[in-house]
């Protein structure tokens, strides 16, 4: 029970945050990482959160300027 009850927890920790963020990055690195997100990540657009996931998921294919801000955020 106390193992459901810390992973509910988490869980809406990390919801939260992420809708506090709103939209993930600042703009510079949003527009470092927009045209790797158009090309991976099309059908994923205007999720935020679908968007990161994809382009985690495509990383060794991401353009340096978009790893880069991977990078600095230590993922």
């Amino acid at each position: 029970m106390l193992n459901v009850t810390l992973a509910l927890f988490i869980l809406l920790a990390d919801t939260s945050l992420l809708l506090a963020q709103g939209h993930m990055g600042t703009p510079q690195e949003q527009q470092a990482c927009r045209r790797d997100a158009q090309r991976f990540c099309r059908q994923q657009l205007g999720d935020d959160g679908a968007v990161q996931r994809c382009l985690q998921q495509n990383r060794t294919r991401l353009s340096k300027s978009c790893q880069k801000v991977f990078e600095s955020h230590g993922m």
